[in-house]
């Protein structure tokens, strides 16, 4: 190994310059850890007259991403810039030139990943990415390693901040959906175009990544079932807590006898679950292993040093393998074919709220209707609207399956005693 590590940058923003300010800061600590020195070479930005964080020597900067990705002296290249296509390109080249990559892209990674990966191998090169998913928390170094040995079962927990952010404030202090994205924006927690996130897709890749990883299975982001929380209502949260609910967007990945389910979607927790005590921009994911058990990780999902700590880390663990001359025999192909649950295979409770005809008879062809869905109430709340001829009515389903669901949905949207479904969310936890 050389004498000395030679970093390359693409991208100095948030996360570039956390990734920066720790090499500088903790050389010591790196030193120790893989017994050499780590010299950040290169750094190519889009502007060179931007003022940042950190101190760059202005001859280290290049607006040329090519010094960076040809450079021969350069040993690993971090990949911060963020984008897919274009950065798929960079990061192609960059494998195919021999160069190590750390990337915290989970847009690449959820739509290219598989095919970087193989290039990677093919190279004799490491390609890592534990800061695409919840920032500082260790979460893929948990499933490639941690818990390696393991078959799991089931992966589930909350891995946007923004969102859970959004719905602490909503749930905490009776807030609107739009008052409290605003506030998010003003304080840096959302971006000025928040469809990403608040919509569900952000969640969606990640939980595309962990979901392949953790099932070696290869899972794509047209495998995931999302649904955003735009459409949620003080109401539908007032409710919940009546319930003794707790509502979060959950990014959910399941196995069941090799057939699996992928999906993220506002869904309600008892307020005892651990992850309905997770608040604001905190992420925590829960892991269920055949051997383990359950574990959960837990820390912030996003910013500066959180996430550069998770870059870092995988530097480290680039820097090991290159000492041991062991680069890229790690990456291997899914084990498993993807093999999708069919509807009939999903299986959950459901919380609706319905906006009814309030006159004799309508209960009974609401509970008819269920009945011949074989879908049973385990919660039922009835409330007049004051000065109106109409009722809410509140259920929590028992266990069903997606299938049943979708149709007894359908029916009752046509029914004549329903004026409106006024939301729908799935159920998880409890028996």
């Amino acid at each position: 190994m050389a004498a000395e590590v030679r970093v390359g940058l693409i991208g100095l923003g948030t996360v570039g310059s956390g990734v920066v300010s720790i090499i500088q800061r903790h050389q010591d600590e790196l030193r120790h850890q893989v017994g050499c020195p780590v010299t950040v070479k290169k750094v190519a930005v889009r502007n060179l007259n931007k003022q940042r964080p950190v101190h760059i020597d202005s001859n280290m900067m290049t607006d040329q991403i090519e010094d960076v990705l040809f450079d021969q002296e350069i040993d690993v290249i971090i990949e911060v810039m963020g984008g897919v296509d274009t950065t798929r390109e960079h990061v192609l080249k960059a494998l195919q030139n021999g160069k190590h990559v750390v990337t915290a892209n989970k847009d690449l990674m959820a739509v290219h990943g598989a095919e970087l990966l193989r290039v990677a191998a093919e190279n004799h090169c490491d390609l890592y990415y534990e800061a695409s998913v919840a920032g500082g928390i260790p979460i893929i170094r948990g499933l490639s390693d941690g818990l390696s040995a393991d078959r799991i079962k089931k992966i589930m927990g909350i891995v946007n901040g923004t969102t859970n952010y959004i719905l602490t404030k909503m749930s905490q202090n009776g807030s609107s959906y739009d008052d409290v994205l605003k506030k998010a924006q003003e304080l840096g927690f959302a971006e000025s175009d928040p469809t990403a996130d608040v919509e569900g897709l952000d969640a969606a890749r990640k939980m595309a990544i962990l979901a392949t990883l953790g099932f070696s299975m290869d899972v794509s982001l047209d495998d995931v079932s999302v649904k955003g929380i735009s459409s949620v209502t003080e109401e539908d949260l007032d409710y919940c807590d009546q319930l003794g609910y707790t509502m979060k967007l959950i990014g959910l990945a399941q196995r069941d006898d090799g057939r699996v389910e992928v999906s993220v979607e506002p869904t309600l927790l008892p307020k005892q679950h651990p992850l309905s005590s997770v608040h604001n921009e905190y992420n925590a994911v829960y892991v269920y292993g055949e051997a383990v058990g359950e574990t959960m990780f837990y820390g912030p999902g996003a910013g500066s040093l959180p996430t550069a700590t998770a870059v870092v880390s995988d530097l480290v663990s680039v820097m090991k393998n290159m000492r041991l001359g062991v680069c890229g025999n790690a990456i291997q192909e899914p084990l498993h074919k993807r093999t999708l649950k069919e509807d009939k295979e999903i299986d959950s409770k459901y919380f609706l709220r319905l906006r009814v005809i309030d006159k004799a008879g309508t209960f009974q062809a609401v509970t008819s209707l269920f009945a011949s869905y074989d879908v049973s109430f385990e919660k039922l709340l009835q409330l007049p609207i004051e000065g109106e001829e109409v009722a809410e009515v509140i259920v929590i389903t028992h266990h069903t399956n997606k299938e049943n669901y979708l149709k007894l949905y359908k029916k009752l949207s046509e029914l004549d005693v329903i004026e409106s479904i006024e939301s729908c969310y799935r159920v998880e936890g409890g028996k």
